[in-house]
């Protein structure tokens, strides 16, 4: 696989992004649009970067609704650099935290969603929505998703959560999927219904079990809980929790984890904004992919709700791998994964998400 400080997709090639010198003016202000504001993980003033124009917008303002936490980081910092208002678009954002989200996409109520592939591929396979995937957002790197258990606590390994509850979502979605991955390659049993089990590792049986699980892990409801960051990075600064397990591992090591959205309907009635949108989105991921002071300052402009981090938090936590462009291999991974263990009753092909 290509390093990922390489990677360049032909959507952004076609983009025509050029680098220029430094001490450029913020991406809000000035003519060609702006790689950011500031300076870089060394120190450096970051160079501008020339984004090409869509053009003939058959709609300026967007109704975006993404996943509040780091993998989302590409959308984030070009909503912060100002990269879609230099498309044209106005983005009204709004933070997703459940699948209902992609319901509510399905009926009209969002243009344009960033969601995680097991949310997108069970709507498409039960016919709930018929969706097109037009960008990538993020792949698992070390302390993106992690098992987490508070500070005294006497479990060290996910084998001591034989008889316990693992806090995770078991509607389906990636949290459940990458549980059942890690306790499947570490030969340990899954018990998704209710009843105690002393040798398996329970899950609960809600399937309304909140997201983040931040809470119901201070307050014992589970022994131990799947976090993603940055709410791994403030349980650990906040409340002292650790780290047992870290699922970029095995099967789902560089997981494919969230990706952006449309439905094919509205691809076809506005193929010129979402070109917008797309080149605006490239040239963010590629910002974060290579620049983490951009990430951090997304995350703290951010209103609290809607995915706003402390300084402290942006940085010390964990950032994710964010690709260009969209790879049908690499997302097959997730249909394949998800057959594997349950989450859909045949084989799956991706390509129905691409065309």
């Amino acid at each position: 696989m290509m390093s990922r400080k390489l990677r360049v997709s032909a959507l952004f090639l076609s983009a025509s992004v050029a680098l220029l010198g430094a001490g450029c003016a913020n991406g809000a202000s000035g003519a060609s649009g702006a790689y950011g504001s500031g300076v870089n993980g060394n120190g450096s003033a970051r160079g501008a970067v020339i984004l090409a124009k869509a053009g003939n917008l058959e709609k300026t303002t967007l109704n975006v609704a993404v996943l509040a936490n780091i993998d989302s980081a590409g959308f984030f910092v070009a909503l912060h650099e100002g990269l879609f208002a230099r498309e044209g678009l106005r983005i009204n954002y709004s933070p997703a935290f459940s699948d209902a989200i992609v319901e509510a996409q399905a009926k009209g109520q969002y243009d344009i969603t960033g969601m995680n592939y097991v949310s997108y591929i069970q709507a498409q396979f039960s016919h709930r929505a018929d969706l097109r995937i037009v960008a990538e957002g993020s792949l698992l790197e070390p302390g993106d998703q992690v098992i987490m258990t508070m500070p005294r606590s006497r479990i060290r390994s996910l084998r001591d959560l034989r008889g316990r509850l693992l806090g995770v979502n078991t509607t389906p979605n990636i949290g459940f999927l990458l549980v059942a991955s890690m306790l499947a390659q570490d030969g340990i049993r899954m018990k998704t219904t209710a009843g105690y089990a002393a040798d398996s590792v329970m899950l609960p049986p809600d399937p309304n079990f909140p997201f983040p699980a931040s809470q119901p892990l201070m307050s014992g409801q589970v022994a131990a809980a799947i976090m993603s960051e940055p709410f791994a990075t403030q349980l650990a600064e906040q409340n002292g929790a650790g780290i047992i397990a870290d699922t970029d591992s095995g099967a789902t090591s560089q997981f494919p984890i969230l990706g952006y959205a449309v439905t094919k309907a509205w691809a076809r009635v506005n193929p010129n904004t979402l070109k917008a949108f797309t080149i605006a989105l490239e040239a963010g991921q590629e910002i974060a992919d290579t620049n983490r002071a951009a990430v951090e300052a997304a995350f703290v402009s951010l209103k609290p709700g809607a995915g706003h981090v402390d300084q402290r938090t942006a940085a010390l936590m964990a950032l994710s791998n964010y690709p260009l462009g969209v790879d049908r291999a690499r997302l097959q991974r997730v249909a394949d994964v998800m057959v594997e263990f349950g989450l859909l009753r045949q084989h799956f092909s991706i390509g129905q998400l691409l065309n």
